[in-house]
């Protein structure tokens, strides 16, 4: 039975001069929005610990386009600065919730320059897509088509520090499960080789970053040469930043295919609940860790088995996988990352990534039969007791970002 699901609709525009210069001035009077009704935020929180609600930000919006000073923003569709406020109102939820951090400001530098159009503020018709204030529709290139009879109920529009221009459009689409099976997966993330499954396969690391290490290298020598402020250094700024996109877009595109692979092959899929972020601080290690992108593979991995109707199980990333062996259950003792191999008082000779795969798998296919934990038992240093067993992580349905 095909599953209904809000699915976002990813494709490249070349704008015209005036578009491009529409949306410009767009994504400026949003940042401008965000930075300045979370600065009142700040102020009446940290001034007389008053909280201030979506709905007071709004009329404070009405009152800044009335000043002199801020009357442009009339000039450009409200829609996209009532959506920043919407964002802000989110991401103070989630900090309040202790979900996220607090809030931060836009940069015009760092920050993703975007806008968000809800159905008021865009005109879908006959294939092609108009935005608010603008006499002539997007030239979008439709790279793969939009579901039967999809209609857009939100559209993102957005520009990358290479100066490429996207639309992403937010439809309902009806997904159909991949065929039941009985199979199921283990996976360990590592370096050398991306994954390594339970049934014994590595798949390699691309390394996508270090194939482009030298043309990267060679686009920033040119751009710390440059004079700050020159046309010629934006110039080359938009060389280093089409080397990192060129590497994302591989990136991206493998994990999606490997993602896809390992979902519709098995019913449950296996994994670790790794802390990448701890992790990064391996300053060794952390240019070959953010280059693998776990987390990234993590999160196809969670709404794709949510679409297709698979587990997902995380298991705690305490469980000694690499160094419990597999055939009598003995956990040895410290084991470098050099070490490959190790061999058991059993006898049995283990390849680390393959043994840890397995207990991984076994580790998440009894936590999903029993409900049991898979976190070992290990004494508090508060109270001197064995802490609690976790459940196991499941996916969760959701929306991949934008």
């Amino acid at each position: 039975m095909a599953r209904q699901v809000k699915r976002a609709f990813k494709y490249r525009f070349y704008p015209t001069d005036e578009q491009a210069e529409e949306l410009s001035r767009t994504f400026g009077c949003v940042r401008l929005v965000y930075n300045k009704a979370l600065e009142e935020r700040a102020r009446a929180w940290y001034g007389e610990q008053r909280r201030i609600s979506y709905v007071q930000s709004s009329a404070a919006l009405t009152q800044w386009k009335k000043t002199e000073e801020l009357a442009f923003l009339s000039e450009v569709s409200s829609v996209p600065l009532q959506q920043a406020l919407r964002h802000l109102q989110t991401a103070f939820a989630n900090f309040f919730a202790k979900r996220s951090q607090y809030p931060r400001f836009k940069s015009r530098k760092k920050s993703r320059a975007s806008a968000e159009y809800t159905r008021s503020a865009f005109t879908w018709r006959e294939g092609q897509l108009t935005l608010a204030k603008m006499a002539q529709p997007l030239d979008v290139r439709w790279s793969r088509p939009l579901p039967e009879g999809a209609e857009p109920t939100t559209v993102s529009v957005s520009r990358d520090a290479a100066g490429r221009w996207f639309v992403s459009l937010l439809c309902e689409d009806s997904i159909i499960p991949a065929p039941a099976t009985q199979a199921a997966v283990g996976l360990d993330a590592g370096i050398t080789s991306l994954v390594t499954l339970s049934t014994g396969e590595k798949i390699a690391n691309p390394r996508h970053e270090r194939q482009d290490r030298a043309r990267l290298a060679r686009a920033q020598r040119e751009l710390s040469r440059k004079v700050k402020g020159s046309a010629n250094r934006e110039k080359a700024r938009r060389r280093v930043a089409r080397v990192h996109a060129r590497i994302a877009d591989r990136r991206r595109d493998f994990l999606h295919k490997l993602s896809t692979r390992l979902v519709r092959e098995n019913q449950t899929v296996v994994i670790e609940d790794l802390t990448v972020r701890n992790l990064l601080k391996n300053g060794h290690l952390a240019r070959a860790i953010s280059d693998a992108a776990w987390t990234d593979l993590r999160s196809m991995l969670e709404y794709k088995c949510a679409w297709h109707g698979r587990e997902l199980v995380v298991i705690d990333r305490f469980f000694p996988s690499s160094k419990l062996c597999g055939s009598c259950g003995t956990v040895g003792g410290k084991l470098p990352l050099h070490v490959r191999e190790w061999t058991c008082a059993c006898g049995v000779v283990h390849d680390r990534d393959v043994n840890a795969a397995r207990n991984i798998l076994a580790a998440g296919l009894a936590a999903s039969a029993c409900g049991d934990g898979v976190r070992p038992q290990r004494e508090s240093s508060r109270t001197g007791r064995s802490s609690v067993k976790q459940e196991p992580q499941r996916a969760t349905a959701g929306i991949p970002r934008l």
